[in-house]
């Protein structure tokens, strides 16, 4: 139960797996990810350029907000000086005029009298600006009206906003008056309020990105239209053509696909027809010649070996010709006769054909009961060929197995031998037709497309063939068979019921 409960989990993670990789590997999951990237990069150019405007403009309307209580002490000053009845005491003057102006949330307000601080309002005033600082000790060095802006490495505090105006009283410089501002609140609701926009913004975001997600699969669903009916395109039926629709850029690839189906059906069948033309021409010359071979007699002897040697040679040419039109078949939907095959009765009546084919060590394996729905003739001929290569490539004696496993979904047959074995850099080219390879599985009598025919035969059943091999260790053939082949085989096979 553990090893069970153990797969079944590795199973799910696969599937979730699969899943996701099925997921990035769209295109509008690309492309979407790809205009995502484009947006970050673009976003984390932007946003600190968008701060330093933003706080650029808060100093700005900061920098204009000292203006009114500068301009109401001015006025307020010019008042006290033209006022007949005022005893003209300074002190007394600047202490009520600071009591009158109410600055500002963040806004200090500070008279220096003969270079010595002397009253703020607010009282409290930041280390910042306060007696004794850097900052202090460069607006007492002005002489004339002066606005500016002090940056300080303070979070707390921000930028410094000041005006200054110079106080005389009959022509002699008595003090100072600052409107300073410090800029952190401003800054921080500045912050806050890009914070709560970025939140925002992230939410439309995602919200957009699904949205357009599914927007773009809808754009491109012509695209896995066109993919669906390319992949149910196939040798046993190439008349099938994509649907043009519109003038666009997917009409274009939709035509531009059936111009080139149509050139690979032409060359298909002049293929298959030249094949089927030079198989059934050449018959013909090779039958005449065999019969009259056949006539001749009474030769002398140093004719028979020449004869002997035609007639291998004609026997030879005729399994070509035959195996070259088996081939072009392949190709055809009727290729294949169709019927449920019982396993162990099929291996059985192999190994009982083939008994007589050699002296060799013969052993069949066939331990489960099951059945497949295929061609038994075709597969009959295809274990054949792989038998008696295995019998070409032993000696008398040696071991030759066959036998089969079922599984839920597949059947397995498979011949293994004990003879010379295959070069690893030859397996995954003697399927091919008349390959050369430097083992002698294609050095001998055979035409060279017997293992081709093995394999078209496996490919016809929507299986394959499996080639497992070592040299000086035998060879192992597997040809691995679904329990129904393709649905298009099924559907000609019942079509050609129907018509029988």
């Amino acid at each position: 139960m553990p090893n069970i409960e153990k797969s079944n989990g590795i199973a799910r993670l696969h599937q979730q797996q699969s899943w996701w990789h099925r997921i990035f590997r769209e295109t509008r999951t690309q492309l979407l990810l790809l205009y995502a990237l484009l947006m970050m990069i673009v976003t984390a150019a932007s946003v600190p350029i968008f701060m330093l405007l933003v706080f650029a403009d808060v100093d700005r309307r900061a920098q204009r907000g000292l203006e009114p209580p500068l301009e109401q002490f001015r006025r307020g000053y010019a008042a006290w000086q033209n006022d007949a009845s005022s005893n003209h005491n300074f002190q007394q003057f600047v202490t009520q005029i600071l009591t009158d102006i109410q600055p500002e949330d963040d806004n200090f307000l500070i008279i220096y009298l003969n270079g010595q601080y002397y009253k703020s309002n607010p009282r409290e005033l930041p280390s910042v600006i306060g007696v004794g600082s850097e900052i202090e000790q460069q607006w007492l060095s002005f002489t004339e009206p002066r606005q500016g802006k002090v940056t300080t490495d303070n979070p707390q505090i921000g930028n410094v906003l000041y005006l200054t105006q110079p106080l005389e009283l009959n022509g002699e410089r008595r003090g100072l008056l600052v409107v300073a501002h410090i800029t952190f609140g401003e800054h921080q609701e500045a912050l806050d309020s890009a914070q709560v926009f970025a939140k925002v913004t992230i939410g439309v975001f995602l919200i957009a990105f699904i949205l357009c997600w599914f927007a773009t699969g809808k754009l491109l669903a012509p695209v896995r239209k066109l993919a669906v009916t390319a992949r149910s395109i196939s040798e046993l039926d190439l008349t099938k053509r994509l649907p043009v629709q519109g003038s666009g850029e997917l009409a274009e690839l939709a035509e531009t696909f059936n111009d080139m189906m149509n050139r690979l059906q032409g060359a298909f069948t002049s293929q298959r027809n030249f094949i089927n033309d030079a198989g059934h021409e050449l018959r013909t010359p090779i039958t005449i010649i065999q019969g009259h071979l056949e006539l001749l007699e009474d030769v002398p002897p140093e004719i028979t070996e020449t004869l002997e040697i035609v007639t291998d040679e004609l026997n030879r040419m005729n399994r070509l010709v035959n195996d070259m039109l088996l081939l072009a078949k392949v190709e055809q939907p009727d290729f294949l006769q169709l019927e449920t095959i019982e396993v162990s009765a099929f291996i059985a009546e192999l190994y009982t054909k083939v008994q007589t084919l050699a002296d060799r060590n013969w052993q069949v394996h066939c331990p489960e009961q099951g059945k497949l729905v295929g061609d038994p003739q075709r597969l009959t001929g295809a274990m054949v060929n792989l038998i008696q290569n295995a019998v070409r490539y032993t000696k008398p004696g040696d071991l030759i197995e066959m036998g089969t496993m079922i599984n839920r979904k597949s059947v397995r047959f498979w011949v293994r031998d004990t003879g010379e074995g295959i070069a690893l850099s030859d397996q995954a080219r003697i399927f091919e037709r008349f390959a050369r390879v430097a083992s002698s599985y294609r050095h001998s009598e055979g035409t060279g497309l017997g293992l081709n025919i093995v394999r078209a035969v496996a490919e016809a059943h929507g299986g394959r063939v499996k080639l497992t091999s070592q040299l000086g260790n035998g060879s192992t053939f597997t040809l691995i068979l679904p329990l129904e082949p393709p649905k298009e085989r099924l559907l000609h096979d019942s079509d050609s019921d129907h018509r029988r």
